[in-house]
């Protein structure tokens, strides 16, 4: 059963997910929050599985919210957070990401797309990514390089660990990175965990903005082992 908060500031918005949600198998609603700081307080008590959560709410925003949700211990259970919004090339949705958000749906998602998106990031997934995700992050990562401190260091990182965050964010499943380093499947998850527990990612879209910012990866043309190439049309990232 895969336990889910809602956040958003409007009573029919939260009461027509609820419906929705509780009414599919599989899933149960365990409580509903008006705003950012109802979501922090319920999420610690509840401790959902995934946190269903409005970018833009009054007082505590869905980021700030996301921040404070996942800011405990890495070695806690932490949900997922899955940020709801209606415009998808928008900087707080990439803030919400660069916090440590597993992913983003529009308002307007069909139901079923909705409920797919919870079940896989609950299963510590990232979603499906179209090339929007791509233009999400090279559209912001520029700006944020410019005024923030980016809190990532690869040089904690082996070289392995190294190739592998660089390939998950040139958009590779983890099959795919496995056969391009002939290894198992294992360990490449291995690896991954380990670099985004030694660089404290909650989750794997996180760990495509981290590549991003940190320079491992660049906007349009990505290193590689053998030199760059021409960026591939979607990366991982987030249903739209």
């Amino acid at each position: 059963m895969t336990s889910v908060l809602i956040v958003d500031d409007q009573v029919l918005v939260r009461a027509g997910l609820a419906a929705l949600i509780s009414a599919a198998p599989g899933f149960e609603v365990v409580g509903q929050a008006a705003d950012g700081h109802e979501a922090v307080a319920l999420a610690s008590a509840l401790r959902p599985d995934v946190v269903l959560m409005d970018i833009r709410m009054p007082g505590l925003d869905g980021v700030k919210a996301t921040e404070r949700i996942l800011a405990g211990p890495a070695d806690s259970p932490r949900p997922a957070v899955l940020i709801l919004t209606t415009f998808d090339l928008d900087e707080y949705v990439y803030a919400a990401l660069r916090a440590g958000a597993s992913g983003f749906l529009l308002k307007e998602t069909p139901p079923e797309r909705l409920l797919a998106a919870i079940e896989a990031v609950a299963a510590g997934d990232m979603l499906t990514a179209p090339t929007i995700t791509r233009r999400l992050v090279e559209a912001y990562v520029q700006r944020v390089e410019s005024r923030v401190e980016i809190p990532w260091d690869l040089r904690v990182l082996t070289s392995r660990e190294t190739d592998v965050l660089r390939l998950v964010a040139q958009g590779l499943t983890n099959r795919d990175i496995a056969e391009r380093l002939t290894v198992s499947e294992a360990t490449v998850k291995t690896h991954l965990n380990r670099a985004m527990a030694k660089l404290k990612l909650s989750s794997r879209a996180q760990a495509v903005v981290a590549a991003y910012e940190t320079g491992l990866v660049t906007p349009q043309r990505m290193r590689t082992a053998g030199g760059d190439r021409p960026a591939p049309a979607d990366m991982p990232g987030l249903v739209a």
